[in-house]
């Protein structure tokens, strides 16, 4: 069975869909890898064919354990890229994704056994603060992290991580001065659902689309 560029993108697309928390079907992948419906019906065939997911009577998708070896694969080689690129060749942190979407495909074993002696082992976050596999919403709060958005004022809170898969937001937020490390007093939860923030010393504001991508920690205040 020959592993293509395409059905590895459409594995670890379900993984990563699933990692978000979404059940996944046909229009999830649509949506996540910005295809046609009937490009969709057509990897789902071939993918159902080399046993690699599963379908059920709902439609519903998920990987059967060969399909998510290869998934996970992929997203391990991923992370390691990403965190490559960053402490290796300083990339802004905001770039590495789109790059590593493009190097995962090459990425030998030997050259990821490489990865590993050079940056150590995959349990370290990558630049966006996401960590390696499924990482869950449930995992993520058995943490005691929080979507920024359910958060009210005031709070003294550190970010944790945010969603990668989107290059507009992760510029956005750099130009924000808000990334993985920063910490942010919450100074208001308003009524046209935007939360006012202070980072070093400047207010800021984010509505709810932004809020909703960025994991923080509560912190104690130091005041």
């Amino acid at each position: 069975m020959k592993i293509t560029i395409s059905k590895e993108n459409y594995l670890k697309a379900i993984a990563e869909a699933e990692s978000e928390g979404e059940t996944v079907i046909a229009a999830t992948l649509t949506r996540w890898l910005n295809v046609s419906a009937p490009a969709v019906t057509m990897a789902i065939r071939r993918l159902k064919r080399d046993a690699l997911i599963h379908v059920n009577g709902e439609g519903h998708i998920a990987l059967t354990a060969d399909g998510r070896e290869i998934a996970n694969r992929l997203i391990t080689r991923h992370h390691l890229i990403e965190r490559m690129l960053t402490e290796i060749f300083g990339m802004e942190w905001y770039k590495v994704h789109d790059e590593a979407e493009q190097l995962e495909h090459a990425v030998s074993a030997d050259f990821e056994r490489r990865l590993i002696e050079k940056l150590g082992e995959t349990d370290a976050s990558c630049p966006h603060g996401n960590l390696v596999g499924m990482d869950t919403p449930e995992d993520r709060r058995s943490r005691g992290l929080r979507p920024l958005d359910e958060l009210d004022a005031p709070e003294h809170i550190t970010v944790v991580s945010v969603f990668e898969r989107d290059r507009r937001l992760l510029e956005y937020l750099e130009g924000l001065g808000v990334r993985p490390g920063v910490s942010l007093d919450v100074v208001a939860r308003n009524y046209d659902e935007t939360w006012t923030l202070r980072a070093g010393g400047r207010s800021l504001q984010i509505g709810r689309p932004v809020a909703s991508k960025v994991w923080v920690r509560r912190e104690v205040p130091s005041f």
